[in-house]
């Protein structure tokens, strides 16, 4: 955990070998030593998950793909994320997230946010993003097996009866059985779409680029995706929901942005007033988001395995071995930050721009040429949920105190984060039916 690292640090510095899942390892930290990581990719460095990692998830899998593969698929994904592509998913997402807000809004019981947003990003995935037709009891198995998935991609890769590993490749291949029925009869069944999802794209931007994908690569892919979406924005989703009940003038702030834009008007949001333009020119609200970002970055780091030895911070990295760069750690030292504990927006206002003194200070979403591809899509998500949390709900704290935070694999509540909402709509049932109408799902 991050106790153990940062006393690892103080003791050794930026730069340290330790042991992760049974290898040895190099753990790196720091803007100039992840910055040399991080540009050294196919010449000083190469992409390397831990073993259960690579296995679960695919060696189709663009995370696993090096070289000229590795560029290829870039190409052929990066369509899915594209400016005219999130304009087309943005009312879906929309939708999914008012949806999930009048149900939380209607229980009278408090919610356990984490869990919540863990079925609600899986749902924007599947729904949304890869446009399944699947029923709810559908939707909410799949959710349990890939839960199980997720809870075992970082394992050790020991392939006995029992183990953490073997309960992942169970649930890997459960999971890419339902994943062929869906897509086949999504191919099957073109009729009733009002938009092209992610899958249409990457199957159209595959011929493109004249490679057909292969119903293993488009299990894969879809495998690969519906992953980089679940943990780590249901994470960020759960850490925007705490900071905002923490900072109730955060809350306030983003409100009159929202009012001051002719987006919110009388408690809700104007009809058709979100666009992706209108949600980017959104200043205050893109601070939120980074702060977030920075301060509880859902991804930890990424790993890389060296091709040739090089020198880094005085140390003599040798071929072979393995490298972990830290994104946390990296936050948590930059000295272009101050109050580096505080969650403070206005660190990336227009007067402070605290981010702009050094390029590797800050990096949620990595860098170089493994930079996320899905960036955009992920703050578009974080920005409509954050835009209709506080144009549709009320949500109180149902416990005395928050849960401390516990940053393994992702940021998450160590305890249940358990709000209370209150909804500011009656029109609920009405208003469900429209939204299931308009995502094409059968209910």
């Amino acid at each position: 955990g991050s106790g153990f690292q940062s006393s690892r640090r103080e003791k050794y510095g930026n730069v340290f070998k330790t042991h992760l899942l049974g290898r040895p390892l190099i753990r790196v930290t720091g803007a100039e030593n992840v910055r040399k990581i991080l540009m050294g990719e196919h010449h000083l460095v190469s992409t390397e998950w831990p073993r259960s990692t690579r296995m679960l998830l695919g060696p189709n899998s663009l995370a696993n793909s090096i070289g000229d593969i590795h560029r290829h698929k870039r190409k052929v994904f990066s369509k899915i994320f594209s400016q005219e592509a999130l304009e087309t998913y943005l009312p879906k997402i929309q939708l999914v997230i008012q949806d999930t807000l009048r149900v939380w809004s209607s229980n009278p019981e408090p919610i356990n946010v984490y869990f919540e947003a863990q079925k609600l990003t899986f749902r924007m995935a599947l729904r949304v993003l890869l446009g399944f037709r699947l029923s709810d009891e559908e939707l909410n198995h799949l959710f349990q097996v890939f839960q199980k998935f997720v809870e075992n991609v970082f394992s050790l890769p020991v392939d006995l009866p029992f183990s953490g590993y073997r309960r992942g490749i169970r649930a890997r291949e459960t999971l890419l059985r339902s994943l062929e029925k869906a897509i086949q009869e999504k191919l099957q069944n073109t009729q009733g779409k009002d938009y092209a999802d992610a899958l249409d794209v990457l199957i159209e931007s595959g011929k493109e680029h004249g490679k057909e994908l292969t119903m293993q690569e488009l299990k894969d892919g879809t495998l690969e995706l519906i992953f980089a979406a679940y943990a780590t924005t249901a994470s960020a989703s759960t850490s925007l929901i705490m900071q905002l009940l923490k900072h109730p003038h955060v809350l306030e702030k983003l409100r009159e942005e929202l009012r001051g834009n002719g987006i919110l008007h009388n408690g809700c949001v104007c009809e058709g007033a979100l666009r992706v333009d209108t949600i980017t020119s959104l200043h205050y609200l893109d601070c939120v988001i980074k702060e977030l970002l920075r301060l509880f970055s859902p991804i930890s780091g990424g790993y890389r395995t060296v091709l040739q030895t090089f020198e880094l911070d005085g140390f003599q990295i040798p071929k072979g071995w393995s490298v972990m760069y830290s994104i946390r750690d990296t936050h948590d030292t930059a000295p272009v930050f101050k109050d580096i504990d505080v969650f403070d927006p206005d660190r990336f206002g227009r007067e402070r721009t605290e981010d702009k003194d050094g390029r590797f200070h800050y990096l949620p979403f990595g860098g170089g040429v493994r930079n996320c591809l899905g960036k955009q899509l992920a703050k578009l998500f974080l920005k409509t949920l954050a835009i209709e949390l506080a144009s549709m709900s009320r949500f109180e704290l149902a416990t005395r105190t928050f849960p401390k935070i516990m940053p393994v694999p992702v940021v998450h509540p160590a305890d249940e984060l358990k709000v209370r909402f209150f909804g500011l709509d009656s029109n609920q049932n009405e208003i469900l039916t429209e939204t299931e109408a308009m995502l094409g799902a059968t209910v």
